[in-house]
């Protein structure tokens, strides 16, 4: 039997990058996947994934209710979700001086407000049936500061104070919560945004030397996701090549 046989993990921001790695990462384990994105051919990307049984849904997470409509969708079509993954994110860069209210709010609601009523409305049904592991896709940008970063740094920063208090009022009640806080991954994007002198400049100040894969943040999440890691809960998992530590 796979390590995720039977259970069904929510993904947002499955459509493609990190999300969609660990949809892919899950769902060749054994997972259905209920994945949450705003393309509108999300159904046909999740079909794509190994296994059977996966549900695609659109939806725009910063809309009133729209996290409770997801949930209600996942419950009635697929059951009790056992795993929710919050990947869907934004990244708006400028000196903060100059930074725009709209790009400030856009990014607050989409990386944070949106990843709290995901993970209120998944982790009601979660109490309910005493079980549930929750992820919230952080960043290095949590713990350190960068350049040009302000809400965006602010907005990670704010996921993993939100998982620590989700993790201590929850944890008594089987639901564990964590965070994961990767360096540059080599998605499609972050290889088009980190591309050239500026890429190789950010590698160097990596001491492993490199970017992430996507399948390495898949694993950590997959670990996360999993029975073994059941006495596992508040931590912000760093995966920066020891970046953070220089």
């Amino acid at each position: 039997m796979s390590k995720f046989e039977k259970k069904i993990a929510v993904i947002t921001g499955a459509a493609s990058g990190i999300g969609l790695a660990i949809a892919h990462y899950l769902a060749k384990r054994g997972a259905v996947i209920a994945g949450v994105d705003l393309v509108p051919n999300i159904a046909e990307i999740m079909n794509q994934l190994p296994g059977s049984g996966h549900r695609g849904i659109v939806a725009n997470l910063v809309q009133d209710g729209a996290a409770e409509t997801v949930v209600h969708e996942v419950e009635e079509k697929l059951g009790t979700p056992h795993i929710l993954v919050n990947s869907a994110g934004v990244v708006f860069l400028a000196p903060a001086e100059e930074l725009t209210a709209e790009d400030w709010n856009k990014t607050i609601s989409v990386n944070l407000t949106a990843s709290f009523f995901m993970a209120q409305a998944v982790g009601r049904s979660m109490l309910k049936a005493g079980y549930g592991r929750i992820i919230n896709m952080a960043s290095q940008a949590s713990v350190i500061g960068l350049d040009q970063h302000v809400a965006y740094c602010a907005s990670k920063a704010g996921i993993v104070g939100m998982t620590h208090t989700l993790s201590l009022e929850w944890a008594a009640r089987g639901v564990t919560v964590n965070a994961v806080s990767p360096t540059v991954v080599e998605t499609p994007l972050g290889k088009k945004a980190w591309a050239g002198e500026k890429g190789e400049k950010a590698r160097a100040e990596i001491p492993v030397g490199r970017f992430a894969q996507p399948e390495e943040i898949a694993a950590m999440v997959g670990y996360l996701a999993s029975d073994d890691a059941a006495m596992v809960t508040g931590t912000n998992m760093v995966i920066d090549g020891g970046f953070t530590t220089v």
